[in-house]
């Protein structure tokens, strides 16, 4: 019965509601199926866009059809049959082709001020123009000047609020498909030092644009020294045979901890079955040293078979991590299916659940699991239905909006916004939508002078939050 009342429930909360199905509108239905992964203007999202020259399976009508029927296996490309009917399907065709020529939407603009329940909040939109791909990750290496890396490999100065038209040259090759790519970035706690700069990415094997080319997620650190990627060294990967092609929800989430621990993510790749296995890398957060050893008291440290940094498992995509500044506490924001977004708090060894116990189900309607809880797995602090796509996790520590000192501010892309989540110990005491509609919220900063900055991903943009 639980299962029958979550499907439910979940279908219901996603879907349009019409009281004849058949004649729900293409548009709407793209909307509810298809722009999560494929953009709102089939530019791109999670996945690839759908306004394209070359296809994969071909862009006639029946092949188009078929896709959307029956999926693609291998891929999460998910068969819809479970839920739309054979017209449906076909109007969504018709749809896709139809609109190969169309002029995107007008991109709504962002306001210059948004009202919020503490502060009237001045936005400005620093840079809307000139990535050559989706911005993923920003850090700030001065009151000036913060580095942003880009999906597709790209790796940019910020100087001033304005964006270097050069880029910075001599990062490595990552993927060049679905939502691999490149990811986050992170400084040394020591960097004033000693100049290093994390970033996490999947690394492909052979050609990185093929999609079929075996890849997986490393870490690798080194420094800039004007538009020059120098002294690269890599501090995680996992052996070759551990590398997966067509793989999806790669990660990767970067993080100090105050005792210089260097925590980031993998997402469970597409491949469920192996979440529970710590003998393989999808599904898990991993903590190991700036130079890539692992800690003696990782939890898995010298258990026969597991991949030692391995600090969580049980993650289906962990999209944000972040410290509380009082407590310590580690907090993680994840990546649902289609419902169950979890906020948690992220403890050594601990298992949260994926494929096993969850609140969401698949894209396609179908029961991911008929458990929401299991003796041995956490519970979430906080889960969200239907799914926003959470994203990055961002703890305040400036000095521009006091009353906002130690909140999160989590960003979501397929609802377009940020939430502000005042935190009660272990619990979320307040929840605040800001900032929605404007582009898929990609990360989120402190900038060094207090104000907060936003990556938004289609369109592309870096914001100021500031008063």
């Amino acid at each position: 019965m639980r299962t029958i009342v979550l499907a439910v429930v979940l279908l219901t909360a996603m879907c349009a509601q019409t009281t004849a199905a058949e004649s729900t509108s293409p548009a709407l239905l793209y909307k509810t199926h298809c722009s999560a992964c494929h953009g709102a203007n089939m530019e791109g999202a999670q996945h690839t866009p759908l306004k394209k020259d070359r296809w994969k399976y071909t862009s006639d009508r029946s092949a188009i059809f078929q896709v959307v029927m029956y999926g693609v296996p291998g891929t999460d490309m998910a068969p819809f049959s479970r839920v739309l009917s054979e017209q449906q399907a076909e109007s969504l065709a018709d749809y896709i082709l139809e609109n190969q020529d169309k002029q995107p939407d007008a991109v709504k603009a962002v306001p210059d001020s948004i009202r919020t329940a503490d502060y009237a909040v001045k936005t400005e939109t620093l840079v809307d123009d000139g990535f050559s791909s989706a911005p993923w990750g920003i850090e700030f290496v001065d009151a000036r000047r913060a580095l942003i890396t880009e999906r597709r490999g790209g790796l940019r100065w910020m100087i001033d609020g304005k964006l270097d038209p050069t880029p910075i040259d001599g990062v490595p090759a990552t993927t060049q498909y679905n939502d691999s790519g490149m990811c986050d970035i992170v400084l040394d706690p020591g960097y004033q030092d000693n100049g290093w700069i994390y970033i996490g990415y999947v690394h492909a094997l052979g050609d990185p644009s093929v999609e079929e080319t075996p890849a997986m997620t490393r870490v690798i650190r080194g420094r800039v020294e004007g538009h020059q990627w120098v002294d690269q060294e890599t501090i995680f990967r996992v052996p070759d045979e551990l590398h997966f092609s067509s793989g999806t929800r790669w990660g990767s989430r970067l993080l100090f901890d105050k005792d210089g621990h260097l925590y980031f993510t993998i997402g469970d790749i597409g491949r469920n079955d192996e979440v529970q296995q710590l003998s393989k890398p999808g599904g898990k957060v991993y903590r190991i040293f700036p130079d890539g050893s692992i800690p003696a008291d990782n939890p898995f440290a010298g258990k026969d078979g597991a991949l030692e940094a391995i600090f969580t498992i049980g993650n289906r995509n962990v999209q944000g991590i972040g410290q509380h500044p009082q407590t310590g506490v580690l907090w993680g924001t994840e990546h649902g299916p289609m419902g169950g977004d979890e906020l948690n708090i992220l403890k050594p060894g601990a298992n949260y659940g994926w494929p096993v116990i969850t609140y969401g189900i698949n894209y396609d309607g179908t029961i991911v699991s008929d458990l929401t809880h299991k003796e041995g797995m956490e519970q979430p602090i906080k889960y969200w239905t239907p799914s926003p796509g959470l994203s990055a996790l961002e703890f305040y520590t400036g000095e521009m909006f006091p009353k906002w000192k130690n909140h999160a501010f989590v960003g979501a892309m397929r609802f377009e916004q940020i939430k502000r989540l005042e935190l009660g110990g272990d619990h979320v005491a307040n929840e605040e939508v800001l900032l929605k509609g404007y582009g898929r919220v990609r990360d989120i900063k402190t900038g060094p002078e207090g104000a907060i900055y936003v990556l938004l991903n289609n369109p592309h943009k870096v914001v100021r939050l500031s008063r």
